[in-house]
């Protein structure tokens, strides 16, 4: 009869954690260990498994094709394990977190479950306001962090990744030669509105001013041909196709999303951790964060 198979814990949260930072050195540092120390910890692991786990070159860390496999068992092994501990020793922590609207995206659903999965006995709560609304929380106490974007506030934080700009419109969006560009926009004091609209003028491109909402209400907009929209190609409407090189509008700056934070306790630590991989892992490849397409030109 084959001998059952066990797994370190250690081990397995190394490999993890080498997963998600893509890195021997980040997840030593979050392990309080160290890179040699990690290394051994895997080789242990894949000896034990039979199997290679991580790919690693002198430029790059990445999983191998039986680590993609092995990933998310190893997520719910230490899952598991954390729920069996937490339910005799842990006490519940709230952990308060704000979210500019305008950066709430596809990242979100997995930054929550990785907190979850990280601390069972975690209580999480989520704010989504104005950047300046936050901020000012933050400030004053009442979030234990924070994320925005780079052009909502200039002080130093932890980046969690580009933040990427293009003319959106929909398929069927028809621009008639001599008339005003329709723009639909954010609220007059938004940066990214002012920065698009001062290109265009600098550019001499007339533009008019036909749908002002929120980034929800501004992916609608695009959605439903009503307006080309300076919007983030991550948030873009899967609908919609990037028309700035097909229109001849000025390119748009970028920016990054920033994280804030002002705890430095081992727990939030890991916590603020499990948020930058969550965020990275969502990140596009390099090279064109927004394919243009070429919408329907109208007649003048």
């Amino acid at each position: 009869m084959r001998a059952m198979l066990t797994l370190e814990v250690d081990a397995v949260r190394a490999f993890v954690l080498v997963a998600d930072h893509r890195s021997f050195t980040r997840a030593a540092e979050a392990l309080g260990s160290t890179q040699g120390a990690v290394s051994v910890k895997l080789k242990r692991l894949e000896d034990r498994l039979g199997q290679k786990l991580i790919e690693r070159t002198p430029r790059q860390v990445r999983l191998s094709a039986q680590g993609e496999i092995f990933i998310q068992s190893a997520r719910d092994f230490l899952a598991a394990h954390e729920r069996a501990v937490a339910g005799l020793t842990a006490t519940r922590r709230r952990f308060r977190l704000g979210i500019a609207s305008h950066v709430m995206g596809p990242e979100v659903p997995t930054l929550l479950a990785r907190l979850k999965s990280l601390d069972p006995a975690l209580t999480i709560e989520v704010l989504l306001d104005t950047s300046r609304a936050l901020m000012d929380a933050f400030e004053g106490g009442a979030l234990d962090a924070v994320i925005v974007r780079s052009d909502d506030d200039r002080r130093e934080g932890e980046i969690l990744g580009p933040e990427h700009f293009g003319w959106f419109a929909s398929p069927d969006f028809e621009h008639r030669a001599g008339e005003p560009l329709p723009l639909a926009t954010l609220s007059p004091c938004c940066a990214v509105r002012d920065a698009a609209t001062r290109l265009l003028d600098r550019a001499g491109i007339p533009w008019t001013e036909v749908f002002v909402g929120g980034t929800a209400a501004n992916a609608a907009a695009i959605s439903a041909g009503l307006a080309v929209a300076a919007f983030p190609c991550r948030l873009a409407p899967a609908d919609a196709v990037e028309v700035g090189d097909a229109l001849g509008l000025p390119p748009l700056p970028s920016h990054t999303i920033i994280l804030h934070s002002s705890l430095s306790d081992p727990r939030t630590k890991e916590t603020l951790r499990a948020i930058t991989a969550a965020f990275r892992e969502h990140r596009k490849p390099a090279g064109g964060p927004c394919l243009p397409q070429r919408p329907r030109s109208g007649g003048a």
